[in-house]
């Protein structure tokens, strides 16, 4: 599946708030990656975005073959290569002053790492869902993959980015834009 295309501009959209009413409905702890709960949590207290889907990122290798690994990747000389499935965090963001500020201070991220960071858009995400962007981790030659086989020492780059990535996210301050917010 094809993850990445260019962030698309945003547009009107009038349903906003019913469709983040039915995409907060139906949001369950259960199928939310551990790591990364209390984030997509605080996303849906601002009026502005919802959080549509999200992966923490999993790397399975000989010996770990679990799809939804959230273990640290161990040192090894054993391992060579890696199968990284993508993190990220898809949103839907309101056409307003606040969701305007929200998507470029989503921007911001990719500063992080731009080699290894993606703010985009995807045709089938909006599909469902006008004004949707995802944020990925993903090596930006394979920004179109949502799993890659990587050697070892690469993944251990890639795991250091999304950590960094979520612990950045999770002390994001939201009190510009929730004040923003009209």
């Amino acid at each position: 599946m094809e993850t990445f295309a260019a962030p698309k501009k945003i547009v009107d959209n009038p349903e906003f708030q019913s469709q983040r009413q039915k995409y907060l409905a139906g949001l369950e702890s259960a199928v939310i990656d551990a790591p990364i709960l209390e984030i997509v949590h605080e996303f849906s207290k601002h009026p502005f975005c919802f959080t549509m889907q999200s992966c923490y990122g999993h790397f399975l290798y000989d010996g770990q073959r679990d799809p939804y690994n959230l273990a640290p990747l161990p040192f090894s000389r054993q391992i060579t290569t890696v199968t990284y499935k993508i993190a990220y965090l898809a949103f839907g963001i309101e056409n307003s002053t606040s969701g305007s500020k929200f998507l470029a201070c989503l921007d911001h991220f990719t500063e992080i790492d731009p080699d290894y960071i993606q703010l985009c858009s995807a045709e089938w995400f909006w599909e469902r869902q006008v004004n949707s962007y995802a944020l990925q981790v993903e090596p930006d030659r394979f920004k179109h993959k949502d799993s890659v086989i990587i050697e070892y020492a690469e993944a251990l780059h890639i795991e250091s980015i999304r950590n960094r990535f979520y612990e950045d996210i999770a002390n994001f301050n939201w009190q510009s834009l929730d004040s923003a917010h009209l």
